[in-house]
């Protein structure tokens, strides 16, 4: 049997958004437009991938402040109760990846999610999915002040598993942030589909399609 030319990786870093649970944003816009008196298109310059929330997610607003700033902006006439109900509920479950971390951490292998994201939409998937408990840990934009790709945030992520370099097998669907993982010596898996993936890690670990 050929040998493959990378170790095994001794832990496994999962991406959250797109990679184990898919989100829209139009979900949310659409949501806050029918209670707002801005347009879906200045919703979306707002909120979707903006800077407001490039701040959000870097921890450096508040939960509060994030929710003020888009009452005033868009006139939205919801109590924070009714916009944290919206805000929040736009993900679906990636099935086949969300079995993945199962069988990872039945094998023995320790799991983590490496996420750019915000205080809302984590108290939202901690609550409705199950499977977000089943990780060794968590490192997650808002609450270290650094967003993916930057430097000191993998720098986190490397405290907290413990391992450096080829030690650590990173999925994420976003080029410049496995990028990143590659520059610090990890091993990287760009994200496309769940089936390539998923036998990728497979392969990686050296383990068949039943772990036991």
């Amino acid at each position: 049997m050929k040998a493959l030319p990378y170790p095994r990786p001794k832990a496994v870093v999962f991406d959250l958004g797109k990679v184990l649970l898919d989100f829209d944003y139009g979900i949310v816009i659409r949501g806050i437009a029918k209670r707002a008196v801005a347009t879906f298109e200045d919703l979306r310059a707002l909120i979707d991938q903006s800077p407001l929330l490039y701040r959000y997610e870097t921890g450096l607003i508040s939960t509060d402040e994030f929710y003020t700033t888009i009452r005033a902006a868009t006139g939205f006439d919801g109590t924070f109760a009714d916009f944290s109900s919206l805000f929040a509920d736009m993900f679906t479950e990636i099935v086949p990846m969300i079995q993945l971390n199962q069988d990872l951490r039945l094998a023995g292998v320790p799991t983590f999610i490496f996420s750019n994201t915000n205080e809302l939409a984590v108290q939202h998937i901690r609550s409705t999915f199950p499977f977000f408990k089943n990780f060794n840990g968590f490192i997650l934009s808002y609450e270290h002040k650094s967003m993916k790709p930057a430097e000191a945030i993998y720098g986190v992520v490397e405290g907290e598993t413990g391992r450096k370099g080829e030690d650590l097998l990173y999925i994420d669907d976003r080029v410049e942030n496995v990028e990143a993982g590659i520059q610090r010596g990890w091993q990287v898996i760009h994200h496309l589909t769940a089936l390539q993936t998923t036998a990728e890690v497979r392969n990686r670990l050296r383990i068949g399609e039943v772990m036991m």
